[in-house]
């Protein structure tokens, strides 16, 4: 174990943007946002950062070139959006390592793991698995994810000691893209019209909802205990927010405190 640990030890990735000489240059054609459809890879005119348009509607990240390029072998399907239409969508959180593709660490803990479904890191415990798994240059398969982005993953309690522990093809296989991975569906649409939200709306837990404003003045959404809110949506604005745990939501509009609405995950 000790070789292993040695071993780990491999230079941090750079985080951030990606270089612009990674992506279409900036005379790329613009994609109306009408257009932009999930599992799109999107950006802005003004910054190279790239993003995953997931089917829940939100935008997610790719923290760094390494995490993109388990996923893309170049940037050749980007869609380059206006700066005004990309703050448009929201971000939903970080994309992680495609399952299989790579193992993981971080400088402050010395185990290594195999990258499982939905971002779910899996202890490989020897190096006898390791190479079984990545071959005699496993130690070249393990990528440093920064202390920052280590909480986008969920350790699981199913260590890997042996080859037979872990279907690496299986699981890459099975994660055609990141909304399987991520298992995002689509949202459910609450329009905001003059009249209300259109009564109780019931949805799955942990399901996205999108409020629309289908009216010609200014609405909002917002808790009846104020802990969440769209904030001012003008005239065919929107706001989506996940509703993860089961429970009844009521809310109203705070420029039309009349105006109530309910949401039950159940």
């Amino acid at each position: 174990m000790k070789k292993m640990a040695a071993s780990l030890s491999i230079a941090a990735l750079a985080v951030g943007a990606f270089a612009a000489a990674h992506v279409p240059s900036a005379d790329a054609a613009m994609v109306p946002l009408a257009q932009v459809q999930a599992g799109d890879l999107i950006r802005g005119e003004s910054f190279p950062a790239v993003y995953y348009y997931g089917r829940d509607g939100f935008r997610y990240v790719f923290p760094n070139d390494r995490t993109y390029f388990t996923w893309y072998s170049n940037f050749d399907s980007v869609k380059y959006i206006s700066d005004a239409d990309l703050a448009k969508i929201q971000i939903g959180g970080n994309v992680t390592y495609k399952p299989g593709v790579k193992m993981i660490k971080i400088n402050t803990d010395p185990k290594t793991y195999a990258v499982d479904a939905g971002g779910t890191l899996r202890w490989v415990t020897t190096e006898a698995a390791a190479v079984a798994l990545y071959g005699s240059n496993w130690n070249q398969q393990i990528d440093d994810v920064p202390d920052a982005f280590f909480p986008n993953y969920r350790l699981s309690d199913e260590h890997i000691t042996s080859a037979g522990d872990f279907n690496r093809a299986s699981v890459s296989a099975a994660a055609t893209d990141v909304n399987r991975d991520k298992n995002l569906a689509a949202p459910r649409y609450v329009d905001i019209t003059a009249n209300g939200f259109g009564g109780t709306v019931t949805i799955p837990a942990n399901t996205a909802v999108k409020f629309t404003n289908t009216d010609t003045a200014n609405h909002t959404a917002t808790a009846d205990d104020l802990t969440w809110g769209t904030g001012t949506l003008r005239p065919n604005e929107s706001f989506s927010r996940y509703f993860r745990n089961p429970g009844t939501y009521t809310f109203f509009d705070s420029l039309n405190p009349d105006l109530k609405g309910t949401i039950i995950a159940q």
